[in-house]
């Protein structure tokens, strides 16, 4: 049961994972109900080859994680307004399920007030999900859907009316997205 809500994919590209990158794409053109639009950005990078109807963006330099979803909700008009929902995906995930689209609209129409939703991110071949994917205390059920004050940034859906009123990624090199990956360890930049 379709919603009407358009959904658009934003996935960022280095170029150096063309399998993987090939591999998501055939699981977000399999995806149950109106098809998802998708843009692939070449983050300073040429994008492999896609299928036919994917759009694609080649930056002349990489603008790191958040630049490079900027360029890709502008894709989808200003602000990504093109489209209700907006996938954000790293180019070596994958949708394991064909009804990852379609719970995404169902779970916006039937909560006005929900932002944004993380996809849980499993080991492929076990199924089994690391307790540091899990944004939220008491997270011994990783299949409990709850509330959290994160989320992962590699795969989520957001509400493309919560980039119109707080904008776009943040890409200040002060904010979060740049930070000691644990206590003690080193400051890596996102992109």
């Amino acid at each position: 049961m379709s919603t009407g809500m358009k959904v658009g994919a934003v996935i960022i590209t280095m170029g150096n994972r063309p399998e993987e990158l090939r591999a998501l794409l055939d699981s977000v053109a399999k995806q149950d109900g109106d098809p998802v639009q998708v843009v692939v950005v070449g983050n300073g990078s040429p994008v492999p080859e896609v299928p036919e109807g994917v759009r694609t963006v080649e930056l002349p330099e990489n603008l790191g994680i958040p630049g490079g979803r900027n360029v890709g909700i502008e894709a989808f008009g200003p602000g990504g307004t093109d489209v209700d929902v907006l996938l954000f995906l790293d180019d070596d995930g994958l949708l394991a399920g064909h009804d990852t689209a379609e719970l995404c609209r169902q779970a916006f129409t039937a909560d006005p007030a929900l932002g944004i939703i993380s996809f849980r991110i499993a080991d492929p071949e076990t199924g089994a999900t690391q307790r540091r994917h899990v944004p939220r205390l008491r997270a011994s059920d990783p299949m409990r859907s709850s509330r959290v004050t994160t989320f992962l940034g590699g795969a989520n859906a957001v509400r493309t009316k919560v980039i119109a009123e707080v904008g776009g990624c943040p890409t200040s090199s002060s904010t979060p997205m740049r930070r000691p990956i644990w206590p003690g360890g080193p400051s890596t930049p996102a992109g």
